[in-house]
C-alpha cells in the first residue's frame, strides 16, 4: 500500500541533465520511490516533460558570468523551489545547490526537511578555484540547511563521521546511513567490440579504465602520474569531462601529453558519453581505477563491480564499505605527504589485474554479487520512506 503523504525531492541533477553521482542517485531513488509514495521533482535546467518534475532557471538579472555570481544564481533558484513545494507534506534536498531551498521549505511550510550528504562543502577547498568568493555562500547553505535538517542521510558511515566532524552541531541522532544503490539490471556485463573500435582501443591489449569529472577530487592527476610506473603494454582508457576550472584542465591536459609520450597507450576520452558506452567499456576492461583524495561513497565503484570489474581505488570516505580489499579488489591508503608511494602502489595493484585475467575475472564476479547482495534500489528506497514516515508522525 502507498503511503498518502507528497514527498518533494530538491535537487540540480535530473534526467536528461546528470553530469555526476548526486545525479544519478536522484534519478533512481525518484524511479523506486513513486512506487511507495508520491513523488515530484524540482530541479534546475531546461523544462521538464516528465509529470510531477519542475524544472527552475536562475533569476536574470543574476546572470553576470563570474563564479560569485553562479553561487547567487543557485540560491536565487532555491527561493523559487521553495515557493513551490506549498503542497508538500516532506521535502527532501540533495547537495549544497538545493539544501538552501529544502532549508527554507521547513520554515515557510512548517514540513520536515531530509537532506542527503553525497559530499561536503568544507571537504572540498579546492571547489574555491572554481567558484571564488561563491565557495563562502555554497558552504553558508549547506551550514543553515545541515544544523537545522530534522534528519540527514549519510551515503557512507564515512559521511557520518564527516558531518560530525565538520559540523558539532549536528544532533547525532538526526544522522542516518542509507548507502547509495544501482539497478543492477542495467547495470552488467554487455561486452560490445564496436565500442572499443569506436574509441580507438585495442581489444586484444588489457585495459584500465577511468571514468570521472576533471576534478582535484577525483585524483586524475594521480592516476596519470601512476600510468608513468605502468608497464607499457597496458592500455589506460580515460573518461574524463567537465573540468571544475581552466587550471585544472590544463594541468591535466600536461601530464596526458607526457604519458602518451613516454609510454603510449592512453585512450583519452574528453567527453562525456552514453551510459551504454560506458557499459561496454566496463565489461571490457580489466579493471577500474578510483584514485580519488575524497570520495563520500564512489557511485562510479558500484557501477564498475555491477559489470563484474573487479576495482583498484583509494582507502578513503565511503570507499572501504564498498570495495572487499582481496576480494572484489585492491585498496591503497592515500597520503597527502607520501605521494609518490600512493601512485607506485596503485600501479602495482592494476598490473596484478592486468596480468592475470583469471584473478580479475574472479573478483569482478565477486563484486557483483556484492552489488546484488547489499546495494539494491527498492531496499534503500524502503529506508528512505521508512524515515519519511518518522518523520511526519
Amino acid at each position: 500500500m502507498k503511503s498518502p503523504h507528497k514527498i518533494a525531492l530538491l535537487t540540480r541533477e535530473y534526467p536528461p541533465e546528470v553530469y555526476g553521482g548526486a545525479g544519478t542517485h536522484v534519478e533512481y531513488l525518484a524511479r523506486e520511490l513513486r512506487t511507495l509514495t508520491e513523488v515530484s521533482v524540482q530541479c534546475w535546467g531546461a523544462p521538464r516533460n516528465e509529470p510531477g518534475v519542475t524544472s527552475h532557471q536562475p533569476w536574470s538579472a543574476l546572470s553576470e558570468p563570474k563564479p560569485e555570481s553562479a553561487a547567487l544564481q543557485a540560491m536565487s533558484i532555491n527561493l523559487a523551489m521553495a515557493a513551490a513545494v506549498k503542497d508538500a507534506d516532506l521535502v527532501h534536498s540533495h547537495t549544497w545547490y538545493a539544501n538552501l531551498g529544502g532549508h527554507l521549505s521547513k520554515l515557510t511550510w512548517s514540513i520536515p526537511h531530509v537532506m542527503t550528504i553525497h559530499s561536503l562543502e568544507p571537504l572540498r577547498p579546492w571547489k574555491s578555484e572554481q567558484l571564488g568568493g561563491g565557495y563562502a555562500l555554497s558552504m553558508f547553505c549547506e551550514r543553515t540547511a545541515i544544523e537545522s535538517a530534522d534528519a540527514v542521510i549519510a551515503v557512507s558511515r564515512g559521511v557520518m563521521q564527516d558531518v560530525l566532524d565538520c559540523y558539532p552541531a549536528v544532533d547525532p541522532d538526526h544522522i542516518h546511513v542509507i548507502h547509495n544503490g544501482i539497478d543492477p539490471e542495467i547495470y552488467r556485463t554487455r561486452p560490445s567490440p564496436e565500442t572499443l573500435i569506436r574509441f580507438g582501443i585495442d581489444a586484444t591489449r588489457p585495459f584500465a579504465l577511468f571514468n570521472g569529472r576533471t576534478t582535484r577530487q577525483k585524483g586524475l592527476p594521480l592516476l596519470l602520474a601512476s600510468a608513468l610506473k605502468l608497464d607499457p603494454q597496458y592500455q589506460l582508457v580515460i573518461v574524463a569531462s567537465s573540468p571544475d576550472t581552466p587550471e585544472i584542465a590544463a594541468e591535466v591536459s600536461d601530464l596526458a601529453g607526457r604519458v602518451s609520450s613516454e609510454r603510449g597507450n592512453l585512450i583519452w576520452i574528453d567527453h562525456f558519453i552514453e551510459r551504454e558506452d560506458l557499459i561496454h567499456l566496463h565489461s571490457h576492461a580489466a579493471v577500474f581505477v578510483c584514485p580519488s583524495i575524497y570520495e563520500p561513497f564512489g557511485l562510479v565503484i558500484l557501477e564498475a563491480m555491477a559489470c563484474e570489474t573487479p576495482v583498484v581505488a583509494s582507502r578513503v570516505g565511503g570507499i572501504p564499505e564498498i570495495v572487499v580489499e582481496g576480494k572484489t579488489g585492491y585498496l591503497v591508503d592515500f597520503n597527502q605527504d607520501d605521494v609518490d608511494g600512493f601512485t607506485s602502489a596503485l600501479a602495482d595493484r592494476m598490473e596484478k589485474l592486468l596480468k592475470d585475467p583469471t584473478l580479475a575475472a574472479t573478483m569482478g564476479k565477486a563484486g557483483r554479487e556484492r552489488v546484488l547482495q547489499h546495494f539494491g534500489w527498492p531496499a534503500i528506497a524502503a529506508q528512505t520512506v521508512e524515515l519519511y514516515e518518522k518523520l511526519m508522525a
